[in-house]
């Protein structure tokens, strides 16, 4: 085929460009970098990429509070960010063996090896303030996480579904798609639930929680707890329905609860190898068990197909250990632990004398395959403690043996009654309504901050610092519920999950109780608050005046309002009250 040839295209001479030319092309280039930052994520890394360090935040807060002229706010975190949890992030726990399952356990980050920026966790685009209680325990808004896999892959098993603005929770489960309720009322037939004797229940690998929302209408307080794994956000799920519950992990560490807390331990389908690893798993689940009290395994292996050795194995264990195997009705199976480890096989079970610890030690410590003898088990035993309400106020065997240990429990639970009236008669706070359902008690000590919210419509998660007096056994004998925690790391929990959060002596929670020097600075403590807590959520802090001042400047820096009051009357004037609420702003 012939080439057609073309004439050459006739070119004029180039212009040179004016200086209007230049003006126009300016003018552009900024417009489209405009939108490119507002309407895109690249925005939101270009101000994070550009906030201010730690170290200058802390330095010019330091210089306000010194009386000098430094004046900082913390930025926002970029909007990918709206989940974040610093330790158990997926990303950086992919890193990280595989065995005993390490690696969904909590890793925060070290020192160094991360940049060490600080910035305040944006709520997702679309959000509301949650449903209140008890109508969020049916329904939550879908926007506010609006993850729909759990959704898709368990709505015909009764976990949850999507209905217009709203995710409906029918109250099922992968072991009761019937609904809670049923499943609970067949528990009941062999488990004392409605007799008061069954206050504290542990559920492990929880789902959305239903277990634990249903247990409720039966004065049983429910901690259920979760990884973060492939379903997202079902811990997430489970707090925005107003259900006690946190992240963690059975894997190498104890669980963050003291020994023989609870009366009820529950698993339905949450596939724990329990026999594994000598029987690890099941010995931490004996350590957390309160003699007498009751273990519930439904689905996988009991009875399970292909499972046939596990469930023998899971048989052969429990019984070494003592326990009475109460019924096994389908797949599920029901056990008793004694009163006293009484039985001749259990023997070659306990530690070694030279391996004695105390079994209530549990803050990042390893788990053991051998069961540590306790004291006192027959005393803090299920038939041994008040039934339901009247335990909530009596001194415990476990409360420090000393000749004052009763009078201190009583005179920590008056004060708390009279500071809790003082809070909601004179400083406006809106407890026993509404609007306040998830609570925290930063700095719990015996839970007097929580007994005397007993009445009100709330759940609180009591937080025992793990280099204090481990007293968290004390609060799961008066039947409440609680974790041990270090305020220098983050709380294993999704960003806005708690409504109102209360600490009493703020600055000892950072405190070396040797040295007296502070292991990490007020502002990481009050960026983590703002994390976990919710939009027009409320902040109660009682400290000295100093250290009230100190956090007064940090406030403002992240966006809280603030008011100041004297204590209560009754109280002396050493401490001050500072109420702050967390505004609610949008990215965009």
């Amino acid at each position: 085929m012939g080439h057609i040839n073309l004439p050459p295209p006739r070119r004029g001479p180039s212009r040179p460009w004016t200086l209007l030319d230049i003006a126009a092309f300016a003018l552009f280039a900024g417009v489209l970098l405009f939108f490119l930052l507002v309407l895109t994520p690249l925005g939101d890394r270009f101000a994070a990429g550009s906030s201010p360090s730690r170290d200058t935040i802390i330095s010019a807060l330091d210089s306000t509070s010194a009386g000098g002229s430094g004046r900082v706010s913390v930025d926002a975190c970029p909007i990918e960010d709206v989940d974040y949890m610093p330790c158990e992030d997926p990303k950086r726990s992919s890193h990280f063996s595989r065995t005993m399952n390490f690696y969904r356990e909590r890793h925060c980050p070290v020192p160094g090896e991360t940049e060490t920026r600080l910035c305040l966790v944006p709520p997702p685009k679309g959000y509301r303030i949650p449903v209140p209680w008890p109508d969020s325990l049916h329904k939550i808004w879908h926007d506010n996480m609006p993850y729909g896999k759990i959704a898709e892959r368990k709505g015909h098993q009764g976990w949850m579904k999507q209905e217009g603005s709203y995710f409906i929770f029918p109250g099922g489960g992968t072991m009761f798609p019937d609904g809670a309720q049923q499943y609970i009322a067949k528990l009941a037939q062999f488990i004392p639930i409605k007799s008061g004797l069954i206050r504290t229940a542990l559920d492990m690998g929880c789902g959305v929680a239903s277990f634990g929302g249903y247990m409720l209408k039966e004065n049983i307080m429910t901690m259920s707890f979760a990884p973060r794994d492939s379903h997202k956000s079902q811990i997430q799920f489970a707090l925005e329905r107003g259900i006690p519950a946190f992240v963690a992990m059975l894997g190498t560490r104890r669980l963050p609860f003291s020994a023989h807390s609870f009366d009820l331990v529950h698993c339905s389908r949450c596939l724990i190898p329990f026999t594994s690893y000598n029987g690890t798993y099941l010995i931490e689940v004996n350590r957390l068990l309160r003699p007498g009290g009751y273990l519930v395994i439904s689905g996988p292996p009991v009875k399970w197909a292909k499972q046939e050795k596990e469930w023998a194995d899971l048989q052969k264990l429990a019984e070494n250990l003592c326990y009475e195997l109460i019924t096994v009705d389908g797949n599920t199976a029901i056990w008793q632990k004694p009163q006293e480890p009484s039985c001749r096989q259990i023997g070659k079970y306990f530690c070694p004398a030279t391996n004695y610890d105390d079994s209530s030690e549990a803050w990042y410590y390893k788990l053991k395959s051998c069961v540590t003898q306790g004291t006192l088990t027959v005393e803090i035993s299920l038939n041994n403690l008040p039934k339901w309400p009247q335990r909530l106020s009596k001194p415990t065997t476990r409360i420090p043996l000393m000749q004052t240990g009763a009078n201190v429990f009583e005179a920590d639970t008056k004060r708390w009654v009279r500071r809790v009236a003082y809070y909601k008669n004179k400083l406006g706070i809106r407890l026993g309504t509404s609007h306040v359902r998830n609570v925290m008690d930063m700095n719990a000590f015996y839970g007097g901050f929580a007994a005397a919210l007993i009445n009100d419509p709330v759940w609180v998660m009591n937080v025992v610092p793990a280099r204090k007096p481990l007293t968290l056994d004390v609060i799961y004998d008066r039947g409440l519920i609680g974790v041990y925690h270090d305020w220098c790391e983050a709380f294993s929990t999704y960003p806005r999950t708690y409504d109102l959060l209360h600490v009493s002596g703020i600055n000892s929670l950072i405190q070396d109780s040797t040295s007296g020097n502070s292991r990490c600075h007020l502002v990481d403590v009050l960026v983590e608050m703002d994390r976990i807590l919710r939009p027009e959520g409320t902040v109660i802090i009682r400290d000295s005046h100093d250290v009230i001042s100190k956090i007064t400047g940090i406030v403002h820096a992240i966006r809280w309002t603030t008011d100041l009051y004297e204590n209560e009357p009754e109280s002396n004037n050493v401490e001050k009250i500072l109420v702050a609420r967390k505004t609610f702003w949008k990215l965009h």
